[in-house]
């Protein structure tokens, strides 16, 4: 019986991988916006607490991490070169974890890496996987996964 039932799920359930793409493309970006929008919106306060936590070439590194994540939400809602942001994307959250958040442990409640982590692994998705049929990329180069 499982057997029969297993298929037949997995069919009906594979129809909404589109759009659970597509979903999960846009909260990700929403995610990005605020974060990159404060950012830009005091660069030099960034790049002065970059500095102050080790992180070397401050100033560089605050125009990368800020344009980086304004790229990203521009490009994941578009689902624009999906795969290729997701890469950099990965490396902001992993110097976020590395520098700000493992030493608050995991729980978001208390700043730790939880939020960054489950950030990276819908990258690695959406670098894995791209980014669905609702995209630009599909349309430009008919990637639909």
């Amino acid at each position: 019986m499982l057997k029969t039932i297993y298929p037949m799920t997995t069919s009906i359930l594979s129809h909404g991988k589109n759009i659970s793409l597509l979903l999960a493309r846009l909260t990700i970006a929403y995610g990005f916006y605020e974060p990159a929008m404060k950012k830009w919106s005091d660069i030099s306060s960034v790049a002065d607490w970059f500095g102050s936590i080790g992180i070397p070439f401050p100033t560089l590194n605050a125009y990368v991490a800020a344009g980086t994540e304004l790229l990203g939400v521009v490009l994941l809602t578009l689902g624009l070169f999906t795969r290729l942001i997701s890469i950099p994307l990965i490396i902001v959250m992993i110097v976020a974890i590395t520098t700000v958040h493992l030493t608050h442990g995991f729980s978001a409640g208390d700043n730790g890496f939880e939020i960054p982590l489950y950030y990276m692994l819908f990258l690695a998705i959406f670098a894995s996987f791209g980014a669905g049929k609702f995209s630009f990329d599909h349309l430009l180069f008919g990637e639909e996964q």
